[in-house]
């Protein structure tokens, strides 16, 4: 495990909020000499705590008006039958996110279409015809006042 201390939160931080900040920037904002924040950065990379940088897209931009997350209820608890589920949902680009989870059911899912009627076809069409679903709960997003995902 990496030693963090007080300026490497400070820089995770400020890389959440903007990843494509310059080396500069981010040593002024932090409090730090470019080249002594070069290292630091550079150490967290390689320590894996960042293990990457991406670009946050537009839904919006992209056609995405419906967001829901869905919790899915498997019908055999076995290995499996969950990697079999799992395969299919890699295969699903409505899913942008899928975790197995403890609890009444085995997995939460965020996904994302276009709108209700193109979720309905995913619904029925995709998670509706795997052997192994034995439930799925549908929990439609009406806002995100907040959210840290990058």
């Amino acid at each position: 495990m990496t030693e963090i201390d007080d300026t490497d939160r400070r820089i995770l931080r400020a890389l959440e909020v903007d990843g494509r900040q310059s080396n500069l920037a981010l040593a002024e904002r932090v409090g730090l000499s470019p080249s002594a924040c070069l290292r630091r950065v550079a150490a967290l990379e390689k320590a894996g705590v960042i293990r990457g940088y991406r670009a946050v897209l537009s839904p919006e931009r992209l056609g995405i008006g419906f967001v829901a997350y869905v919790t899915v209820g498997l019908n055999t608890h076995t290995k499996t039958a969950q990697e079999a589920f799992e395969r299919a949902l890699a295969r699903a680009p409505e899913v942008r996110e899928c975790h197995n989870v403890t609890g009444a059911v085995e997995y939460l899912l965020r996904v994302e279409a276009a709108d209700l009627a193109a979720y309905k076809v995913f619904h029925t069409d995709v998670l509706g015809t795997l052997p192994q679903v034995n439930a799925i709960t549908t929990y439609v997003v009406m806002g995100s006042p907040k959210d840290a995902r990058a």
